[in-house]
């Protein structure tokens, strides 16, 4: 069986570094996973603050943006947030996207590629793990987290290191391994 995982790049704001960080994660992740790998950046759909006039649960959705960001959910099986941290939290950008839709995540695992700081933006993951949860999502215990992530780009590229690839590889053994068992669930 093959499943689709989502890489989601978080962070919209001009400057950022979050393509650079998820680039290097959808490589690893389509040499090193079972899943076949789909980069997708939310600065693409650009979400305005939440502005549908029905609840997300029923799915009833009038704005061509929501629709959008809805199909592209709904095709993926799992998926990991390549998130900075903001002020100790997950920036409002997914926060928002997480808000948009409600049973296009129901039942799926995901997990975390966080930055930043010298904390590499765990608080961001762990804060942005209590969302998922309201969704019925699987929030992954295993994590990348990339402390002083500037430091580790080099011409445009993230320089990984064994420790992080080791916590890649380790993030989505789990992730396909809950992907596989919450594909039994009826949605």
């Amino acid at each position: 069986m093959s499943l689709k995982l989502q890489v989601v790049i978080c962070s919209t704001r001009p400057g950022r570094v979050g393509p650079v960080v998820a680039e290097w994660f959808n490589s690893f992740a389509a040499k090193n996973s079972n899943f076949d790998v789909e980069l997708v950046d939310l600065a693409d759909f650009n979400l305005p603050i939440y502005d549908e006039a029905k609840h997300p649960a029923t799915g009833i959705y009038a704005n061509e943006h929501t629709k959008a960001w809805s199909t592209s959910v709904a095709s993926a099986d799992a998926y990991v947030f390549v998130t900075p941290e903001y002020n100790y939290g997950p920036p409002p950008s997914l926060t928002n996207a997480l808000n948009y839709v409600y049973k296009e995540w129901n039942y799926k695992p995901c997990g975390f590629v966080s930055y930043g700081g010298v904390s590499g933006g765990l608080r961001s993951a762990q804060m942005a793990k209590l969302l998922v949860t309201t969704l019925k999502m699987m929030p992954m215990m295993e994590g990348v987290a990339l402390p002083m992530v500037g430091k580790m780009i080099e011409d445009g590229k993230l320089q990984s290191n064994p420790l992080v690839d080791d916590s890649a590889e380790k993030m989505l053994t789990e992730l396909h391994r809950w992907a596989v068992a919450l594909k039994t669930i009826p949605r």
